[in-house]
């Protein structure tokens, strides 16, 4: 089943349908279901830079993927481009007001991810406390074991506190989780958030609370980031968060890459002046800074925090239906204001 859902066609009808180019692998019976009529290419391989700018010329659509270049340069190129249907909630990797100037409709695919994203999260931040990537490479290697009061001891969250940087869908969900979990939970955003669903969830946990985010650092037994990438954002992870942070405290990006400075995580981690981090998004993905691929209190991911296939074929549909609604003269559903 999973199989059929990454088959890709090129389809040709008449010169009056529009050309819409898939630029990364994608669940193209799902697009296809979405898109009847049209000529699609791509579906089943990255393109890089150059086959994007060969094909972004003769193109009304590009159904995107977070890695793609969408500079001004490339967009410009696009003289019969009229939308980009971003899979994914966040769009820094497009030029936005080069696309606004051509009149290309920027959409995303944001609202229906972030169930598996916290899911995902609160993974790293399970595995990262109780240790268990590095006890199952223990187990692996061979290594001799036995049950042992004093082995592989890791850090309970009952009681704990988990500080979130960034209250949206995906923040809220996480504090969901760890609500749950028996864990209190205190936030820094840009405002006061509603949070009865999260102190609905346990009624022996703390209200949750939005502090400052020097106070959240120094608060936290955790500190998970789920805020968008911007000029605010970019490294707010930095040497001075970091100092700031308990050394018994863990990290959890599940966010963007650059809302940490990693070569700062990696001092700090060999320093420790942090307990441990586990990361789905790193600066230059997919390459990693050297130093976290040795440490066995890192998770490492390979940014699927959205990758069950129910939530991946949910934001290809929508992707897919923001074209079609476009080509179409409609409004998009999620359109990127």
């Amino acid at each position: 089943m999973c199989d059929a859902l990454f088959r890709w066609v090129v389809f040709t009808y008449s010169d009056a349908m529009a050309r819409i180019i898939v630029t990364a692998p994608q669940l193209m019976s799902v697009v296809n279901e979405e898109l009847p009529g049209h000529e699609i290419v791509g579906g089943d391989h990255f393109m890089d830079r150059q086959e994007i700018a060969d094909q972004i010329v003769t193109a009304d659509a590009l159904l995107t993927s977070l890695s793609d270049p969408l500079d001004a340069e490339m967009i410009g190129k696009g003289e019969k481009l009229r939308v980009i249907g971003q899979c994914a909630a966040g769009f820094n990797n497009i030029d936005l007001d080069a696309a606004r100037q051509a009149g290309v409709v920027v959409t995303s695919t944001p609202g229906v991810l972030h169930e598996a994203t916290a899911d995902l999260a609160f993974t790293l931040l399970l595995e990262v406390t109780r240790r268990t990537g590095e006890a199952e490479r223990w187990v692996r290697a061979g290594k001799a074991w036995r049950y042992d009061h004093t082995f592989m001891l890791g850090a309970g969250l009952q009681g704990a506190t988990l500080g979130i940087i960034g209250l949206g869908q995906i923040g809220e969900a996480m504090a969901r989780r760890a609500a749950a979990f028996g864990m209190n939970v205190i936030y820094n955003a840009r405002h006061e958030k509603d949070v009865a669903a999260i102190d609905a969830v346990n009624p022996n946990t703390q209200p949750t609370r939005r502090v400052e985010l020097d106070e959240l650092l120094a608060a936290s037994d955790a500190v998970s980031l789920h805020c968008p990438l911007t000029d605010q954002t970019r490294h707010v992870i930095n040497a001075d968060a970091l100092a700031t942070m308990k050394e018994t405290a863990y990290l959890v990006n599940t966010a963007r890459g650059a809302c940490v400075d990693e070569a700062a995580l990696v001092q700090a981690l060999k320093a420790g002046s942090i307990a441990g981090a586990g990361l789905d998004v790193f600066e230059d993905e997919p390459t990693i800074t050297g130093g976290l691929m040795t440490m066995e209190n890192v998770v490492l991911l390979p940014h699927i925090g959205s990758a069950a296939l129910p939530t991946r074929e949910v934001m290809s549909r929508l992707a897919a239906r923001n074209i079609a609604k476009v080509l179409s003269g409609e409004s998009a559903e999620t359109p990127v204001e």
